[in-house]
């Protein structure tokens, strides 16, 4: 589990350990982290949002400091979690512009398997392939991130022949008939699903075959020289 500096649900702690047990914390996202009288293990960030008095009850080897100012605290700290899948809650609900900078690093971390958890929905970056548990009638939207196209079952409006653009065409609102799945030719494209599937689609990222998978956009997103 990580935990971002946004807000965070008084369920969602609970819900997510169930889940994701290992509590990595982003900053200020300790906060709550400790306040439900948890201890994460590690917490990383550049720490401009962890107070200092909490700061100073943790040992120093939980602190991985992380100071580049180039990337988020949550793009910073899902580089460094080495796990099948990330739960990341606080990333949602809170500031837009936090918000929208969690999508892109889903899009530019690709190759890193991530859910964001929010009130009602979760979001994650659609892989190559997913098989999706969905009901008939539930909300399926997806949105691109870049110009993307794919394939789809088991929707009320297949997506086949459809050039996504987030300036040129969107998937808000469509609808599962039933079980669905969803086929990818490029990465960049969120899917946004009901929260009661979180289980679900958490394990169905851990079970993904290396195939389904994206490779690391290495060359679009390396770190610049450190001085």
């Amino acid at each position: 589990m990580l935990v971002g500096g946004g807000p965070v649900g008084a369920s969602d702690l609970s819900q997510v350990l169930t889940i994701a047990p290992t509590i990595v914390a982003a900053d200020g996202g300790a906060v709550p982290v400790i306040k439900a009288g948890l201890m994460p293990y590690a917490v990383t960030g550049d720490f401009d949002s962890l107070p200092k008095t909490l700061r100073d009850t943790l040992p120093d080897g939980l602190l991985h400091h992380t100071p580049d100012q180039n990337y988020t605290d949550f793009d910073k700290a899902l580089r460094l979690i080495d796990a099948p899948v990330v739960v990341a809650v606080g990333c949602m609900g809170g500031r837009v512009d936090h918000q929208l900078a969690a999508f892109h690093t889903l899009v530019a971390r690709c190759n890193h398997r991530c859910v964001l958890v929010g009130p009602e929905e979760v979001v994650f970056h659609c892989p190559k392939h997913i098989d999706l548990p969905t009901q008939v009638g539930d909300v399926v939207s997806l949105f691109p991130m870049a110009r993307v196209t794919g394939r789809s079952d088991g929707l009320k409006w297949p997506i086949e022949g459809l050039d996504f653009a987030p300036d040129v065409f969107v998937g808000t609102s469509n609808r599962a008939t039933g079980p669905s799945a969803l086929h990818m030719d490029v990465p960049g494209m969120l899917v946004i699903l009901p929260r009661r599937m979180l289980a679900q689609v958490t394990q169905g990222l851990a079970d993904l075959p290396k195939p389904a998978q994206w490779p690391a956009r290495a060359a679009q997103y390396t770190d610049p020289p450190q001085s």
